[in-house]
Order: structure tokens, then sequence, then C-alpha cells
């Protein structure tokens, strides 16, 4: 069992910035996949980023150029850094692992899941 807990959202301009982390507290995590997912009222959950045991990344086209995830397995843990976010990037964003690295944008392929924390972003 891997227990995933995300933390630094908040509420932001638009245009401004945000880091996420997502940690596993006395779990080692360098031999997960590590992905982001969003989810907004009444939508379904969105792939958002995700980085391999290997480091290779993978991301949404709505978020390129704006978003990177890295991680530090050092530190078990996995970022999500979001600049010049915008309005339609307001959601619950959860953090999620898994093993292998197929199809790294598909939710139902993670077994590990936070709790989400929320992003509102105002116009």
């Amino acid at each position: 069992q891997v227990h995933l807990v995300e933390s630094g959202g908040g509420l932001v301009q638009a245009g401004g910035s945000l880091r996420l982390s997502c940690t596993a507290p006395g779990r080692t995590v360098s031999t997960y996949t590590l992905g982001w997912f969003r989810q907004a009222p009444g939508k379904e959950r969105e792939f958002v980023e995700a980085i391999t045991q290997s480091g290779f990344t993978y991301y949404h086209d709505s978020v390129k150029g704006r978003f990177s995830i890295s991680r530090d397995n050092a530190k078990n843990t996995v970022y999500l850094q979001m600049n010049s976010l915008k309005p339609e990037d307001t959601a619950v964003y959860y953090c999620a692992a898994r093993t292998g690295s197929a199809y790294p944008d598909r939710p139902y392929g993670y077994d590990y899941w936070g709790q989400g924390t929320q992003v509102t972003v105002s116009s």
C-alpha cells in the first residue's frame, strides 16, 4: 500500500503560479510511475502529466509549456509546477502511483491515489 499526500493547492489569480507536491511518507516511490490528474465539477478525471521511473515525462496538450512535472526519489516526492494558470485549470488535483509505465495517461492503470488538493484560478 502506498499512501500519497498532496499539498500546495490554493487560490491564485490568472497568470499566477503554484507548485503542487505529493509525498509518500515511509515509502520508496522510485519504482513507480507518478502522475497528476485533475477533476473539475461535473467533469471526468483528466490526465495532466506523468513521469516514469526512468524520468520520461508525458503531458496533456492543454498544459504544454505551462506545467512541468518532476520527481525527487530521495524525498519520495513528485512535484507539479504550474505557471501561467488559467481559470480553466481550476480543479481538484490528484497524484497517483502505479507500477509499469504503459499508458501513463490512463487513470485506470494507477493503483494508488492521494486525497486531492484544490486549485482555484480566479479571472
